[in-house]
């Protein structure tokens, strides 16, 4: 079945026009909560959502679905999503449910769905979602005796703060140490900079003013300038930028050095084999991580599982291997014996762990593997098929055979625009500039 709502990861667009509409929300509030209604318990969902003005529009009328199937919402206000995965799973919830476009401006939304477990749903029960959605109808609301309730639980951010906090060693404190904290005016905004000020911390706060607009706006971890400014103008011992979600981060050293999710990956592998904390000596990444992060890997004898890119696609494959450590280039960085998606701020504590172990700068620590200088290129599809021409297809086995031992060259398409991503990496520029033109312009020819 193709798909009509959901993408990589939940269902996103520009908000107030299809799909991210009142009306779409509603549709889904009452075919997720026909999904899940399952024996005759009361049934419950937990609602988080960031700081974008149409979340004011998305959650009651997702509540309103929900309520109308018959089950009883608990509103949890303005959470990261790690957080509302763990209200899903602490409250006994039988789904979750978070309202956000994770890095994107405030004009777009998304809302992302967790099971009781709290792990993103599969692709397989997203598509049963979709055919309710198409299908349900009055016959399918629940009797008037019968609605859901709704209430808004006061406490949730606080204990969120504590499970994070809970993380660390024994006994282990900030105190002493200066740190930058950049929330992106999004879901973090509280919990970031409270729960490094209880661990100790001296916090210089960016990003902790939201107004409905300034979600991602020249901020965060995808507007990282501020960040390395800030360190370096205060002096601090390191800088932590979140996303609008707070599910990602990227880091910089003490002299304002962005630190990227690869390196992060190649950091605490490294230091949890060193403790014997690293389940199956095995990272989990996607094809996008850089073949540098690999090389090191295998440089300290641990292996590199790659997946498609996706942080949901990364954990399905941590939880069916049972592998502990996984994450994305972007940030994303999945800590399986701690929480169940990407954790941003969770993520900068085990690196600020992992300081403190070795006492060491963040400078000594978060540089482990030279990257390989990798590239990308978009050709924008107008209505061809390129990658089933043979002469695309033998100008991407040449390129192979050239790369061969030297560098990978990775062809896909875009799951959310009309675009094929031609990625080259490789140890010398000059070939990997070659062959990038040269794939892209072949594809280009037959977009």
């Amino acid at each position: 079945m193709t798909r009509q709502f959901f993408g990589t990861d939940g269902i996103r667009g520009t908000a107030n026009t299809p799909p991210m509409t009142a009306e779409v929300a509603l549709k889904l509030g009452m075919a997720a909560g026909s999904q899940f209604m399952r024996g005759d318990h009361r049934h419950r969902v937990v609602i988080g959502k960031d700081t974008r003005l149409s979340g004011y529009m998305l959650e009651p009328a997702l509540t309103a679905g929900f309520i109308a199937m018959g089950m009883d919402v608990t509103i949890l206000g303005p959470l990261p999503t790690p957080g509302v995965a763990m209200m899903t799973r602490s409250l006994r919830a039988d789904l979750g449910v978070m309202i956000s476009a994770s890095h994107n401006r405030f004009q777009d939304n998304g809302i992302k769905l967790f099971g009781p477990d709290g792990f993103k749903l599969s692709d397989e029960i997203e598509l049963a979602i979709e055919e309710r959605m198409r299908d349900i109808g009055d016959s399918d609301l629940s009797a008037p005796d019968q609605l859901g309730r709704a209430l808004k639980l006061e406490g949730s951010r606080e204990r969120y703060i504590e499970a994070v906090k809970g993380t660390l060693p024994k006994g282990m404190t900030l105190t002493g140490l200066k740190i930058v904290v950049d929330c992106a005016h999004g879901a973090g905004y509280i919990v970031a900079p409270k729960t490094l000020w209880e661990l100790g911390a001296e916090v210089i706060e960016l990003g902790t003013s939201p107004n409905g607009f300034n979600i991602n706006d020249r901020s965060g971890s995808t507007h990282p300038d501020g960040l390395c400014a800030a360190v370096k103008e205060h002096g601090a011992d390191l800088g932590i930028a979140l996303d609008g979600d707070a599910d990602r981060l990227a880091l910089a050293d003490e002299h304002g050095r962005l630190i990227d999710g690869d390196q992060m990956l190649g950091l605490l592998a490294s230091h949890w084999k060193r403790e014997g904390r690293l389940g199956s000596d095995t990272v989990v990444a996607t094809i996008m991580s850089n073949l540098g992060l690999e090389r090191f890997l295998e440089s300290q004898e641990l292996k590199l599982h790659r997946t498609k890119v996706g942080d949901r696609y990364v954990v399905e494959h941590m939880r069916a291997s049972g592998h502990t450590l996984g994450g994305e280039q972007s940030g994303h960085i999945v800590m399986t014996d701690f929480a169940t998606t990407g954790d941003g701020l969770l993520a900068g504590l085990q690196v600020l762990t992992a300081m403190r172990e070795r006492d060491q700068p963040l400078s000594a620590l978060g540089r482990v593997f030279e990257p390989l200088p990798q590239r990308l290129k978009n050709c924008r599809l107008n209505g061809g098929k390129p990658l089933e021409q043979d002469d695309v297809q033998r100008c991407i086995q040449a390129a192979n055979d050239r790369l061969e031992g030297h560098g990978r060259l990775l062809v896909r398409p875009s799951g959310t625009e009309p675009l094929i991503r031609v990625m080259v990496e490789a140890d010398d520029e000059a070939l990997l500039t070659d062959i990038l033109d040269e794939v892209a312009d072949t594809i280009q020819r037959h977009a």
